[in-house]
């Protein structure tokens, strides 16, 4: 019998691979997860990250043990290896016999029955020759294609941060990239932390913001004030995002869900009207139930709208654009981005980009601003977007982002003391191991 944890790893695996689901989703929402022990819940959640995180890395293993090219196995074939290599290499707790079992149980469950012999055999061979997990250079200066390898990530992607943010800063964001990233909250209601430790949740300061706070144990989401909306999950780059948002009384949140920006920007406002528009109506009602029951709830209003076409009969005095992009900012959070990402991507990214960005800053206001973000580390979706659209005509003028985060600084809500550091030039940019958060960026525009 295979244990409950893998067989819903090897499901959750199987969706990410046919459907181009996203892993943390399936984890948050899955019925069977939720059925599922505390214990096992964790070891899914485990296998799943780990198989993603690493997948290039087991591949290459599997590789030299097997003869054939690995695009030639069946897919649950190839899952179900990865699933056991990932245990036999990273997972020295877990019993190697035991692994390697449920592995070849599975491929049989999938109808695969003939390969089962192939998948245990191969699996065998790996068990008896184990590999360190940890990544370990070579002496010497590190090259580019050791820094993929060993951090198991797509070579095109290391060459382009090697190129734009240097060697050394590429292997952090590929360091960060391979570990489990600190989940945070924002405290919309400062009362709220007391409940939350009475509740079991240990929590430690945040690093960038004041009102963030770190979970080190402990469910959130199980607590009264998370269910109230008091307390929100969100990396501190995101919340810092948000915070960087001029303040004003007619606000537009362009691309909204899941909602967590939104309920920042109302908390930050309290006599702003906020309207929060995404483009898909499932993700607007997801929204809508999210946000029910946040303090700021009856000044928010949730649409369904395509915002390069936007049906606002009216314009705001503050927006927020944090548009739709690859994610390569969060692939701690969501790995098999960097699996699915090719570099053609990036020329659709940037022109749907643009058109929200423009059509956002019809939506401005005369002497309003709009902040313009990603969760993206791309250039193409980010400096390019913003000066080829503020380029077009002079109404609109970039401003610094440093005056903003030097004020935040000042009134103690940004704790991060090297303010320089979240700079580039004038637009703002996280790095994720430079920084101890997701990869952001963010731009200011002036109407």
């Amino acid at each position: 019998m295979v244990s409950p944890a893998r067989d819903a790893a090897f499901d959750i695996l199987l969706r990410v691979e046919q459907k181009a689901a996203y892993a943390s989703e399936l984890l948050h929402s899955s019925p069977r997860l939720a059925r599922l022990s505390p214990a096992d819940r964790a070891l899914c959640t485990e296998l799943v990250m780990g198989v993603l995180r690493w997948q290039s890395r087991l591949d290459h293993t599997l590789a030299d043990l097997i003869s054939r090219p690995l695009a030639r196995l069946d897919r649950e074939v190839l899952l179900a290896l990865r699933l056991a290599a990932y245990q036999l290499i990273f997972l020295q707790r877990i019993p190697s016999h035991a692994a390697v079992n449920d592995s070849v149980e599975l491929v049989k469950r999938k109808r695969k029955r003939s390969a089962a012999p192939f998948v245990n055999a191969i699996l065998r061979r790996l068990r008896t020759n184990p590999l360190s997990p940890e990544p370990v250079l070579a002496p010497g200066t590190a090259t580019v294609p050791d820094l993929a390898q060993l951090y198991s990530h797509p070579l095109w992607l290391v060459e382009r941060w090697a190129i734009r943010f240097g060697l050394d800063k590429a292997a952090r964001i590929c360091s960060y990239d391979q570990q489990v990233p600190p989940t945070a909250v924002h405290l919309l209601d400062p009362a709220a932390e007391g409940e939350l430790r009475e509740a079991g949740v240990e929590m430690s300061p945040g690093l960038l913001l004041r009102a963030a706070r770190r979970i080190k144990a402990g469910d959130v989401t199980a607590t009264a004030a998370f269910r109230d909306g008091r307390v929100t999950l969100q990396d501190e780059a995101s919340q810092l995002v948000a915070c960087l948002v001029p303040r004003g009384n007619r606000l537009l949140d362009c691309c909204a869900a899941p909602g967590g920006k939104t309920a920042l920007l109302a908390a930050r406002n309290p006599n702003a009207t906020v309207i929060a528009a995404d483009l898909h109506p499932q993700r607007a009602s997801a929204m809508r139930r999210r946000l029910a029951s946040v303090p700021a709830r009856d000044r928010i209003r949730i649409v369904a709208a395509d915002m390069t076409q936007p049906p606002f009969g009216r314009t705001f005095d503050s927006i927020l654009a944090d548009v739709p992009c690859s994610g390569t900012g969060t692939l701690a959070r969501h790995p098999e981005i960097k699996w699915r990402l090719e570099a053609r991507d990036l020329a659709d990214l940037h022109a749907r980009q643009v058109r929200i960005l423009a059509s956002a800053l019809d939506q401005l206001a005369p002497g309003g601003r709009l902040l313009y973000s990603s969760c993206s580390l791309e250039p193409e979706e980010n400096e390019d977007v913003v000066r080829e659209v503020v380029g077009r005509g002079p109404r609109f003028k970039l401003l610094h982002c440093g005056a903003e985060l030097h004020r935040l600084r000042k009134s103690g809500e940004l704790l991060w003391s090297d303010v320089d550091s979240l700079l580039d030039e004038n637009l703002l940019r996280t790095l994720p191991g430079v920084h101890p958060c997701d990869g952001f960026f963010a731009a200011l525009i002036e109407g």
